[in-house]
């Protein structure tokens, strides 16, 4: 407790004294982790989204104009059968148009001149969630797409797992860029730490000539890195925090009505813990490099 101590009032002390040093590398652990945390918080949201998205997946399959009855008695015969389906709606090409003029009320209007229906008859085809084989609901599709009277097949989940590969993607080149700020992060924190390790060479040469343990002489120095890491990463929360606030106070309402979600969440407590852990290990790991030279090139290691 001791060592621990005296390493936390050095540390302070000298994260005031290099104060405008100091902050260019909490400020440097801030972006790293602000992108980090940037990416998480929409990764995780769209994959909330997407997951949402699947279970209620859709497919819905257009009939041709001339369809006769006979043929769409088929194809529903079909959709009755498939152990994929959970439900399914006969929309004929009235319900169709009457829809629109209600979901689009805006271009109602274009519609009001028009004497034929646009809009084909189709059915719209409501998947069991518990499924979960793409493969199948593909074969299915194709094989409604073959049947007699059938203009076009539709499938939700075709665009989803597009979306999820350009999540992916995206989450990869976040994660690329992430790595590189998190090296130049240590790398701003080894260089601030051995400046102050510089200031300091007469008092670690005096505590090596008397045999002063390693833990004080390299403690102070590992402290400060962590305690720059960890400034940094609530610096990279505070900013995640009050730019997720203000973007809900702008977008969420009309975030909620495109897409359908109740909220968009802001990071768990648990993967804000793992970002601080994370600041406080990328400036320990900076200390501890930085901790190993002093004045001409000695190492703390307790060896003059």
């Amino acid at each position: 407790m001791r060592v621990l101590r005296y390493s936390v009032e050095e540390a302070v002390a000298s994260l005031w004294r290099g104060r405008r040093s100091s902050a260019a590398s909490v400020a440097t652990i801030a972006a790293a982790l602000v992108v980090l945390g940037a990416l998480l918080l929409v990764s995780s949201n769209v994959e909330r989204l997407l997951a949402r998205w699947a279970a209620a997946a859709e497919m819905s399959v257009y009939l041709h104009d001339d369809v006769t009855p006979e043929a769409r008695a088929a194809v529903e015969q079909m959709l009755r059968e498939s152990e994929l389906v959970s439900d399914h709606e006969f929309v004929s090409k009235a319900e169709a148009l009457s829809r629109f003029r209600r979901d689009f009320a805006d271009l109602a209007g274009v519609t009001a001149q028009v004497t034929a229906y646009p809009f084909p008859a189709s059915f719209e085809v409501r998947l069991d969630p518990d499924v979960g084989d793409a493969a199948a609901v593909e074969r299915l599709a194709n094989v409604l797409q073959g049947a007699s009277g059938v203009e076009e097949v539709r499938f939700d989940q075709i665009w989803i797992e597009r979306v999820t590969s350009a999540v992916v993607l995206l989450r990869g080149v976040g994660l690329v860029v992430v790595l590189v700020l998190v090296v130049a992060a240590a790398l701003t924190v080894t260089n601030v730490v051995r400046l102050a390790c510089f200031a300091r060479r007469d008092e670690i040469e005096i505590m090596q000539l008397v045999g002063a343990p390693l833990t004080y002489v390299r403690g102070p120095f590992v402290l400060e890195g962590v305690l720059q890491g960890g400034l940094g990463a609530l610096a990279a929360l505070l900013l995640l925090g009050i730019g997720f606030a203000v973007g809900q106070s702008w977008y969420g309402d009309t975030a909620a009505q495109l897409l359908g979600v109740d909220a968009v969440q802001f990071l768990p407590p648990a993967i804000g813990l793992l970002l601080v852990l994370g600041g406080m290990a990328v400036g320990c790991v900076g200390g501890l490099v930085a901790a190993r030279s002093t004045r001409s090139g000695v190492e703390i290691s307790g060896e003059p």
